[in-house]
């Protein structure tokens, strides 16, 4: 049968603002540079109005919101769950979303009251990226956000675990994954972030549970997730937790495991200047060619090809003509 989605997403909401500063403006602002910083919204609303909003960059961003716009970009169909406020933000958010082919919860819904979260991205003038992210109403998300018909109607479920950080969110993970199960859907999760495998690791092994079908991870993540100390114990160790998987290597490229057999992925030598969002495009680009007749090589092939363009630009996401460009490339 027919699914009308190749990929149901869930994961956080947060608008992605790049702007331009130089060293003395994050030094006036006690920013650290170079680092991912978690602020309030007090702190970020100062930052914000320091900034020339309007000469920022905006687009909707989120680990698992970048990979399933990946999907669509690269011509499969996608869907993605979130949080977001009704606010300026907010409706720009779910006009960027449809923007790029997403279908998505907040397409016929009346937005809650609160503020959207957002990270402000700050490039200094040797291509440094400092990040302050404050995430408002998405801290809230809960599994009144899963929509069971859009979930029931996808190839995979494919699972953010940014969202691992609180009980409500661990509750929607679980709620999805389990109906995805109920409904013969495959699931899918990402680890996100050696941080959420190393401080959440009970929760995190709770929501894998039984395990999953695909799950994607970097080296650091794998070996965290198994208490491994190598690679080789890792990938023998995650075969009790998914049934197929894939770990990135950075510029060693990836190795897949396709239920049967190790599969190298190649790397594609760059000159990378931002790193920021290359497994979330991996990620996307992998799911969408397996779920569009690619083998588990050609689809890694694809991933490794799109992250290694993505990481030699700023910004985690392709353009939509680069993602078509590679793809014909590729064909």
């Amino acid at each position: 049968m027919n699914k009308k989605y190749n990929v149901y997403g869930i994961g956080n909401a947060l608008v992605d603002v790049v702007t331009e500063v130089n060293d003395q403006f994050l030094q006036d602002h006690n920013i650290e540079k170079g680092l991912m910083t978690l602020v309030d919204e007090e702190n970020q609303t100062k930052i914000s109005n320091a900034i020339n909003m309007n000469n920022s960059n905006k687009q909707c961003g989120g680990s698992a919101a970048n990979s399933i716009i990946a999907v669509s970009q690269f011509g499969g169909s996608s869907y993605y769950s979130c949080k977001v406020a009704n606010d300026e933000l907010g409706n720009f958010y779910k006009k960027d979303l449809a923007a790029n082919g997403v279908d998505s919860n907040l397409q016929n819904e009346n937005l809650e009251a609160g503020i959207t979260g957002k990270c402000l991205v700050m490039t200094s003038e040797d291509a440094s990226r400092t990040m302050n992210t404050f995430l408002g109403i998405t801290q809230n998300y809960s599994k009144n956000e899963i929509k069971e018909e859009a979930l029931k109607d996808a190839e995979y479920l494919y699972i953010e675990g940014y969202l691992v950080t609180s009980e409500n969110g661990q509750d929607a993970m679980k709620h999805a994954k389990k109906l995805a199960e109920d409904n013969g859907v495959k699931t899918a999760i990402t680890f996100s972030d050696p941080a959420m495998v190393k401080y959440f690791k009970e929760p995190m092994t709770a929501v894998v549970g039984n395990g999953v079908d695909l799950l994607f991870c970097n080296e650091e993540e794998a070996m965290l997730y198994t208490d491994k100390e190598n690679l080789s114990g890792a990938k023998e160790a995650l075969k009790d937790s998914a049934k197929q998987f894939v770990i990135t290597l950075g510029e060693k490229g990836a190795v897949v495991y396709d239920g049967d057999a190790f599969i190298d992925i190649a790397p594609n030598a760059v000159n990378a200047i931002d790193t920021n969002g290359a497994g979330d495009l991996f990620a996307g680009a992998f799911m969408y060619g397996i779920t569009n007749g690619k083998s588990y090589a050609d689809a890694g092939k694809l991933a490794s090809k799109a992250s290694s363009q993505v990481v030699t630009q700023f910004g985690p996401r392709l353009e939509l003509n680069q993602a078509k460009e590679i793809l014909s490339n590729l064909n």
